[in-house]
């Protein structure tokens, strides 16, 4: 592992190669009139934010009405996809011809809608647009059809496209999916022109909110962060036992809870924590799965939790600081079951920490990587005391980014600033493209009535069911987990099956926490697990083997969904008595479920695999369920009931535990010589 006292350009040479696997990702490279494109574009996207959310006139002394804003800001942004993510598989090959027509062709047809912006509000163009308008939504509506299958692929485009031509055949389906139906001209320019599809709610929460933290995560890649959080967590728990692993933790965590993106953070962390961990002796799917599951994880921890908080913010209506403070119960429970299993495992087979000579010291992290903490500082003082969600971000990459020109020896040059703003164009565009699709899903539902409508039927085919709608809704979130991002697949989740899960009683913001999370389970989920193919590369194994262990390790961010929404007390809901014993149950429910998943209990033993083990092992796991969820509701009994019962439970699973430890040591002591 690297030295943090390395010299600047040693420093930027060694950060370079995860971020160089990060643009690889994206598609082909960039060069030469390109890249300044590119650059140009991320100037002119932060201009564009800044001047809408500060009123700062900077375009002919005027602020955009919200369309025009959204439409100039499209313009921006989106032809670039077709300049980065080619159209086949070859991403060697130059940009061809026709990708510049078709970003030219985009570029010009949401300008045109962008100088349109007064007459489509006073005219009302989402109903009664003009032939020509008809034909420009037509083809935009092409044109981020095939984005979307460049950036996510052919399976989620078929999606997308079907929803967005529901209106047509509205009509003919059975209820409860019958709606209103819409001829087919008319469907596209309602796509492209009203505030319900295309731009509507998820791309005003990405012009508002998200791009100030697209920005702030690519900052903070480009400027050395995922080195500082990798040294750092070297130096404070790189002796632990499983020393390697608990690193990959606690570095993903840190990582990931600002950037919110899973993909960068397992390249940018597994790159250094993956062979970490196999050189002490942990097996290649096991360290890609610990990776890959911590950095899935990390966008569910506060303080930042990536952009996706703010976005749930605004459809709750609530601060920033309360989604937060909601999340952070739930957050400690998924990483204290990652934390204890990967201890156990550790323990089975005998593995131990690092050795100091091949660790940081914390004073020369701290000495090298200081900036960071007044920039988290100040972003955190931003979004919890003053509340400047959108403008949080923004301020603190200002801040990293002076304080890292204004030192010499982490200054970057200008040709790694145009590498940054390349970057950042990327990302947005990525995006962007991506939430104007899924924008037309929430159009389409829109423009034929049933958004208005599904929530009531759904509760109705529930059976009045709680927990039939949340396996429901968790199966809903994880399909359309796959091939989105975490942010595009909350929106929609959002819109569509939040309302049911509330109407059926359940608590608002446990609800919308509860899709957040199940939209993160198709990231370890085979057999899509985006995240794990990131990591194989890394690793030396497949993703398919990766994605079995992380399935495996990943159990509590399956199961602790289920005991917030269940017992929102888990959540600071009810009394302070209530939370306090929930939130204590909690935790030793989920240290029960992780000890019996990794088949070790902490000061006992291993837990044999026979028979009576195995009924040990379901015992703590049930016990622990009903520790860490005792809601009446799901067994009949009492608050009081549920946690006598889960505890008598762990407790006979771990006297079990004990015994046949005991047995079989006193075997070995008469067996021996």
């Amino acid at each position: 592992m690297s030295e943090p006292q390395k010299p600047a350009s040693a420093r930027h040479a060694g950060d370079a190669a995860p971020v160089r696997m990060i643009d690889e990702l994206a598609g082909r490279s960039l060069a030469g009139a390109a890249r300044i494109l590119f650059a140009t574009a991320a100037i002119a996207a932060t201009l564009l934010s800044l001047n809408q959310l500060l009123n700062l006139q900077l375009f002919a002394g005027i602020v955009f009405i919200e369309n025009r804003y959204l439409f100039l800001l499209a313009a921006t942004l989106f032809p670039l996809i077709f300049l980065v993510f080619p159209a086949t598989r070859s991403i060697d090959a130059p940009t061809p011809w026709y990708d510049w027509c078709i970003a030219a062709l985009v570029f010009t047809l949401l300008l045109w809608f962008a100088y349109q912006g007064e007459r489509i509000l006073s005219e009302g163009w989402e109903y009664n647009a003009p032939p020509l308008a008809k034909v420009f939504s037509g083809v935009l509506w092409l044109a981020i059809l095939e984005a979307l299958r460049r950036t996510s692929g052919w399976p989620m485009t078929i999606i997308v496209a079907s929803f967005s031509l529901y209106p047509l055949v509205a009509g003919s389906i059975p209820n409860p999916l019958k709606g209103n139906p819409q001829p087919f001209s008319d469907t596209l320019a309602y796509h492209l022109v009203s505030a319900e599809s295309a731009f509507g709610i998820p791309m005003r929460a990405f012009a508002e909110i998200v791009v100030g933290f697209i920005v702030f995560g690519v900052a903070l890649n480009y400027t050395g962060g995922g080195k500082f959080f990798n040294d750092l967590a070297f130096a404070l728990v790189g002796r632990w036992r499983g020393g390697a692993a608990q690193v990959g933790i606690i570095s993903s965590a840190l990582q990931g809870s600002i950037s919110g993106s899973v993909i960068s953070n397992v390249i940018t962390s597994g790159v250094v924590t993956i062979p970490a961990m196999k050189r002490t002796g942990f097996r290649a799917d096991y360290a890609g799965a610990v990776e890959v599951v911590s950095s899935t994880g990390a966008v569910l921890m506060p303080p930042v939790m990536g952009s996706t908080a703010f976005v749930m913010a605004s459809f709750l209506g609530r601060s920033y600081g309360e989604i937060a403070l909601a999340a952070t119960i739930p957050a400690l429970l998924f990483y204290i079951a990652l934390v204890i299993q990967v201890d156990a495992y550790s323990a089975r087979l005998g593995l131990g920490g690092m050795r100091q000579s091949e660790l940081p010291q914390f004073g020369a992290v701290m000495a090298e990587g200081w900036f960071y903490i007044p920039v988290f500082a100040l972003l955190v003082f931003l979004l919890v005391s003053l509340q400047q969600e959108a403008l949080a971000p923004f301020w603190a990459t200002a801040l990293l980014i002076a304080i890292n020109q204004a030192l010499p020896r982490h200054r970057m040059n200008l040709a790694q600033l145009t590498e940054f703003a390349v970057a950042v164009a990327r990302d947005l565009a990525s995006l962007a493209a991506i939430l104007m699709a899924v924008g037309f899903i929430i159009g389409a539902l829109s423009v034929t009535g049933l958004a208005g409508t599904l929530a009531n039927d759904l509760v109705y085919l529930a059976g009045g069911a709680p927990l039939v709608l949340l396996v429901m809704g968790a199966i809903t979130s994880f399909i359309f987990g796959m091939g989105m991002t975490v942010t595009a697949c909350y929106i929609f989740l959002a819109i569509v099956l939040a309302p049911p899960l509330i109407r059926a009683g359940l608590d608002p913001l446990a609800v919308h926490l509860f899709i957040l999370y199940w939209g993160m389970v198709s990231f370890i989920t085979p057999p899509v697990a985006l995240a794990t193919f990131a990591a194989a590369p890394l690793a030396g194994v497949s993703a398919m083997r990766i994605g079995i262990q992380s399935v495996r390790l990943g159990t509590a961010i399956y199961l602790v969904p289920f005991c917030f929404v269940l017992n929102p007390a888990l959540l600071f809901k009810g009394d302070p008595a209530t939370v306090t014993l929930s939130i204590c149950a909690a935790f030793l429910g989920i240290f029960s479920i992780a000890a019996a998943l990794q088949g070790y209990v902490l000061g006992i033993g291993m837990i044999p695999r026979h028979a009576g083990g195995w009924i040990a092992r379901l015992a703590m796991i049930a016990g622990g369920f009903l520790l860490a969820a005792p809601a009446p509701r799901l067994t009949g009994l009492s608050f009081a009931g549920n946690l006598a019962a889960g505890a008598g439970l762990i407790i006979l699973g771990i006297l079990l535990t004990f015994t046949f430890v005991k047995k079989a040591e006193r075997k070995r002591e008469r067996t021996s010589p």
